[in-house]
């Protein structure tokens, strides 16, 4: 495909029961979720970066920060869901999910989720994943691992160390990273597609495509200064590294 017109959705919901009111989490004055969307808008890729918002707080920041944002509805159960309602609005054809609570994503790891081609007439998706670096990230169930077959699609996905090192503890554990992208026919099925027993476990959305048989490209990065701010001492790491290595939002003088 030539040219492809690419999106990138930033899900920002206001509500969580980890961190209430995350998005607007200050870095060094401004909202998180200002740092992810000028940091994905450096993608020369993407041709717009879009933050889904739920709440009018959320908006409010968004517009003072002068971020494109669209307001979604507040009773989506996932991120992909969100995902999907904002495809209903802004034609693409392609979209890239990136994770809100990403303040230090690096853009360059964001593109290499966008293949060079892919299927108009079936679901396509594709995942980063990037190496686990020590046993405490391996056990943490807030961190998804994934295992992938020779062909580079998902075999599955776990909040529990997968595979079990039962014969050799020789084996590189590897983690879901919240950049995806997904093509319309993805986001439908998705969004048409009630939860199967193993995703509700679980509680991972992609295991929804697995449980239906459509593969899921998995794509390996290098770990980079990314860090998922999932609760306030995430944050306060996240704030140490800004402050150490001189980081700035981008766009922001």
């Amino acid at each position: 495909m030539q040219n492809p017109h690419v999106v990138a959705v930033i899900p920002a919901r206001y509500g969580s029961s980890r961190f209430e009111g995350k998005p607007l989490a200050l870095i060094e004055g401004r909202p998180m979720v200002e740092w992810v969307a000028r940091r994905v808008a450096q993608s020369a890729r993407i041709a717009r970066v879009v933050v889904a918002v739920d709440d009018p707080r959320v908006a409010e920041a968004c517009a003072a920060a002068g971020l494109d944002y669209v307001m979604t509805r507040s009773d989506h159960g996932t991120s992909t869901e969100r995902l999907n309602e904002v495809a209903g609005m802004i034609p693409a054809d392609l979209y890239i999910v990136v994770n809100g609570d990403e303040p230090l994503i690096e853009p360059a790891m964001v593109e290499q989720v966008i293949p060079d081609t892919w299927p108009e007439d079936r679901p396509f998706v594709a995942n980063l994943t990037c190496k686990m670096s020590a046993p405490p990230e391996v056990v943490d169930p807030s961190n998804i691992k994934v295992v992938w077959g020779p062909s580079g699609n998902a075999v599955f996905f776990s909040r529990s160390p997968i595979p079990y090192p039962k014969s050799s503890l020789a084996f590189d554990y590897y983690k879901h990273i919240g950049v995806l992208s997904y093509n319309r026919a993805a986001l439908e099925f998705f969004a048409s597609t009630p939860r199967g027993p193993v995703e509700a476990v679980e509680d991972i959305n992609e295991l929804r495509f697995l449980e239906n048989g459509i593969p899921l490209k998995m794509i390996v990065v290098e770990p980079g200064l990314g860090l998922s701010v999932d609760t306030p001492k995430d944050l306060e790491r996240v704030r140490q590294i800004v402050r150490a290595q001189g980081v700035t939002a981008p766009g922001v003088a």
